[in-house]
This record gives structure tokens, C-alpha cells and sequence, in this order.
């Protein structure tokens, strides 16, 4: 589902990472670990098409994004993949509900009852109609969550998706994550500083300035 060749990026003269090579099958829950500042959140950018690297490739679903212009690149993510960042990225003027439901609109698919059931399954039953301003950072977090995966994406990218979130309520969205990969076939790649979290997944990897290691499972 995602393979990444020898991939690079620098800022101005100041590398951030290079010869990052990885591969994710379907079905595979993978953590990447590291120090901060080592450039995982503009990994996941790169790999998302966010970003561009300097080198190396990047392929999702077989399609080399070297081959795709911004457009393609967004009908891409659109369809593929789910993406939990750190700053949850939710649109205030919208309700939880509606926030939530954005990916399945943008593809087309109302499903109502979908997203009732994925704001039951990260503990936000009953708040669909509220604003986000109304909501705890937490919540807020678990609200990106639930939209990430509301349309069933092949491929989940998460950013430290329980940064925010008291120990009971991370498990709870691990195991949404989880339930996606091991039940829906999607690949997830978990950024995180938490060992905890890690511990969920099946291969845990570590990205350092010279590349990425394996770590334990």
C-alpha cells in the first residue's frame, strides 16, 4: 500500500531526514518513533504529497506521486488516505458532525449513519451538533480522528493521534486504528512519542537523521 525509496528533505541548506526507505502492506499497523526535530510530522507531509521531497520516490497504492501535479495529488488523498494531524485542522463554522462527514461529501457519499457510528466509536456520541469552540482539545482530537477514518481510507497517516488524550481514551482510539487496519485492510502509519501506543503496533520502526531502523514490535 506504501513504499518510500530513499527519500530526502532539506530545508534551505539543513537536512531533515534522508534515505528513508520503508515499505506498509494492507492490513499492517506500523509505529515510527524518534527524537523531536528529526522530522517525522514532514515525513508524513512528504508522504501525504503535502510536501515535496527533495529526493527519492514515494508510491501509494501504486501511484508514484512524482507522477501526479497538485490536483492529482489532492484527488489522491482524497480517495486513499486518512490523515490525523496535531493541530486537528477542524473547520470552526462547521458542526462535529459536518466536520466529520467532510470526506464522505467530498467524495460524493452522505452516510449519516456512518458518521453516528464513528463518533460513537471515539466516544463523541451525542456532540455532533456542537462547534468545535464548544469542544476540549481532546475531543477536538478525537474529532479528527473520527474523520480520518469516516470514509474508510486504504491508508491512514496519524501524527501523534493521542497526544491529548487521557490513557483511557487513547486506547480507545488506538483500537479504532486498529479495527481500520485489521478489519477494513488499511495500512496505518502511527507517528508518536508514546510507548504505550507503540506497543499497539505491529512493527514498531525509529526515524533518525541517517534513515530509519527497526525497532521492536
Amino acid at each position: 500500500m506504501l513504499q518510500i525509496q530513499a527519500l530526502a528533505k532539506r530545508f534551505d541548506a539543513t537536512p531533515v531526514f534522508h534515505d528513508v526507505t520503508l515499505a506498509l502492506a494492507r492490513g499492517e499497523f506500523v509505529a515510527l518513533l524518534g527524537e523531536s526535530g528529526v522530522g517525522k510530522s514532514t515525513l508524513l507531509n512528504c508522504i501525504a504529497g503535502l510536501e515535496r521531497a527533495d529526493a527519492g520516490r514515494v508510491v501509494i497504492a501504486g501511484v508514484d506521486l512524482d507522477t501526479l501535479d497538485d490536483d492529482g495529488c489532492a484527488r489522491l488523498r482524497r480517495a486513499q488516505l486518512g490523515f490525523v494531524f496535531q493541530a486537528f485542522h477542524v473547520l470552526p463554522h462547521l458542526t462535529v458532525a459536518e466536520n466529520v462527514s467532510l470526506p464522505l461529501r467530498l467524495l460524493g457519499r452522505h452516510d449519516g449513519a456512518r458518521v453516528r457510528h464513528m463518533l460513537a466509536a471515539v466516544g463523541l456520541d451525542g456532540l455532533g451538533e456542537r462547534l468545535p469552540a464548544q469542544l476540549s482539545g481532546g475531543q477536538l482530537q478525537r474529532v479528527a480522528i473520527a474523520r480520518a477514518v469516516v470514509h474508510a481510507p486504504a491508508l491512514i497517516l496519524a501524527d501523534e493521534p493521542t497526544g491529548n488524550l487521557d490513557p483511557d481514551t487513547a486506547e480507545r482510539v488506538l483500537a479504532v486504528l486498529r479495527a481500520q487496519v485489521h478489519e477494513a485492510g488499511a495500512a496505518c502509519l502511527l507517528v508518536t512519542h508514546s510507548a504505550a501506543a507503540a506497543a499497539r503496533a505491529d512493527r514498531v520502526l525509529r526515524l533518525t537523521p541517517a534513515g530509519v531502523a527497526g525497532g521492536g514490535a
